[in-house]
């Protein structure tokens, strides 16, 4: 993305923080492997913009979006995250799958999933996608939606 552009996100991303009474400062950058735009958020109300379960840091980032690509006329993928919140997610989800992953190896039984949301289950088939034990499907409709660890073959 052009500098003018992430210019412009880091603009609207502090215009957003300042909306909510969030002081923060934003730095943004690419994200060359997600493909998409970080927004990093630096501010000593980390708990305000995360949320309850991430909920206002995950509307957040979609507000942030959409208002990219009215902006820019294309879709670009949007990451943000402030105080590590979204690596110390990574890294839980991954542990949760690597585990879940070996319950159905022991077991040869499949393993449930539950509340996860579309990007937390798109993360988890992606770290157990190179897992030759087992497979990974989402099952469900809208809140329901949850994933299935199951044995392979």
């Amino acid at each position: 993305m052009a500098k003018d552009g992430k210019t412009e996100i880091k603009k609207t991303a502090q215009k957003l923080l300042d909306l909510m009474g969030v002081k923060g400062d934003v730095v943004v950058g690419e994200d060359k492997e997600n493909e998409a735009l970080s927004v990093n958020i630096t501010t000593d109300e980390a708990g305000i913009l995360i949320g309850r379960h991430g909920e206002t840091i995950s509307a957040f980032q979609v507000v942030l979006g959409q208002i990219l690509q009215r902006q820019t006329g294309e879709w670009q993928r949007v990451l943000v995250d402030t105080g590590d919140y979204r690596t110390k997610q990574q890294e839980m989800l991954r542990s949760m799958a690597e585990q879940a992953a070996e319950r159905v190896a022991q077991t040869d039984s499949p393993q449930t999933i539950y509340d996860l949301t579309s990007s937390q289950r798109r993360f988890v088939h992606m770290v157990l996608s190179e897992n030759p034990q087992v497979i990974t499907e989402s099952e469900g409709e809208g809140r329901e939606r949850h994933l299935v660890v199951k044995p392979r073959g």
